[in-house]
């Protein structure tokens, strides 16, 4: 068996995953295809994600492929998490991710009003659904586009409140409107506009997906999609394993064990471990110049793998969450070496958690030069995760 080792999987890290100087793109839709997907659940890790990988991005930038050119769509994909991709990604991740997403969305939501009492029976609960999506769809194509409380206020149904987490200690209330846009978004009905905010932003207003894209997203048979996730994700982090896939993706070992028929991938040695890699993707890839770089909390790299010991090492408790998302970190030629964050004036921090020498910390202070400028006035908040141990020390 073929031995990939350490430094060529850091290497092709650097190239595919465009962090070193001479492979940054030059939009941010070169950037979200190359990776597969931009993780989304936090609306700042798109654009600083994005421009880490580009050589001169800016904030307009990002928004001009969202909102004017729609060269990138923002959906709901593998594990239940909000990505952008880009339009020729989309319809296949929608197909193996989002769909049954939205299946499971829509069973839990026909029950959550079950519980609310709109009706005596599960037909009349689906009824009552139906009528409600009939009343959001021409809502939300009437005004072209609006906020899910815009909705609500349109129709009493819409206004009906579902209780979330019952009998929880963090029990809480939401109305069927914004379940409703949830779901259509899964269903590739609807699609999340221009934030209400900033870019840093998470709420949304949405709009009809074929008023954005007359079209739709084609419509792909699931096990092709999911074969085809499945090539480009293994394009972009290959050699993995399996159970990286199966991670990733969010998929039972049944559905990664018929992708991985279906694309024949070769195995390698990881250091011990079998590795996957496509059949026409062997080659050798030329060690780049050491490189640095700055990436945001839930960056699609990190974020890339299930077993990450060979970039990570043994600072994973300071840099992830208790649920497992990573915040900001520091890289060094092809490894994790620290994290960053905001001060209390908004001046980034960096701080190593291992002797990286001279070199590696002028690099990596060239990084934050970089980044600074495009943060200016800008306060990054966790979303969607808890903040790490070295954001609380840092911030402080």
């Amino acid at each position: 068996m073929r031995q990939v080792g350490v430094a060529q999987r850091r290497a092709r890290l650097a190239h595919r995953h465009r962090l070193t100087p001479d492979s940054r793109a030059d939009d941010p839709v070169e950037v979200a295809r190359s990776m597969v997907a931009l993780h989304s659940t936090d609306p700042s890790s798109v654009y600083v994600g994005a421009w880490a990988r580009m050589r001169d991005g800016r904030v307009a930038d990002v928004e001009r492929a969202l909102y004017e050119d729609r060269s990138l769509i923002r959906l709901l994909g593998m594990r239940r998490t909000v990505f952008v991709t880009s339009l020729d990604v989309a319809p296949a991740l929608q197909a193996a991710c989002s769909r049954a997403v939205a299946a499971r969305e829509r069973r839990r939501l026909l029950g959550l009003l079950a519980e609310s009492g709109v009706a005596a029976d599960p037909a009349g609960v689906q009824d009552w659904l139906e009528q409600a999506e009939s009343v959001a769809e021409r809502s939300l194509k009437e005004r072209g586009e609006a906020t899910a409380a815009e909705l609500a206020s349109d129709d009493p149904r819409l206004s009906t409140e579902v209780v979330l987490s019952r009998g929880k200690s963090y029990e809480g209330r939401q109305k069927v409107a914004s379940r409703l846009l949830f779901l259509m978004a899964a269903e590739a009905r609807a699609v999340r506009g221009r934030p209400r905010g900033s870019w840093t932003s998470h709420q949304y207003r949405w709009a009809p997906l074929t008023g954005w894209f007359p079209d739709g997203l084609a419509d792909w048979d699931t096990q092709e999609a999911e074969t085809e996730l499945a090539r480009r994700w293994l394009r972009t982090f290959g050699p993995a394993t399996a159970d990286d896939l199966r991670w990733w993706a969010g998929w039972t070992k049944t559905q990664v064990k018929r992708v991985l028929g279906e694309l024949g991938p070769v195995e390698v040695d990881l250091d011990g471990t079998v590795g996957l890699l496509l059949p026409d993707d062997l080659d050798e890839t030329p060690e780049p110049e050491p490189w640095a770089a700055l990436l945001p909390a839930l960056d699609p790299t990190p974020m890339g793998w299930h077993e990450r010991d060979w970039f990570l090492g043994e600072h994973g408790p300071r840099l992830f969450d208790r649920a497992g998302n990573i915040g900001p970190s520091l890289w060094w030629d092809g490894r994790i070496v620290g994290g960053w964050a905001q001060d209390r004036d908004g001046e980034i921090v960096c701080r190593f958690l291992e002797d990286v020498g001279r070199d590696a910390e002028a690099a990596v202070a060239a990084e934050a030069g970089r980044l600074a400028p495009r943060l200016a006035g800008v306060r990054l908040t966790a979303r969607a995760r808890g903040r790490t141990w070295l954001e609380e020390e840092l911030a402080g």
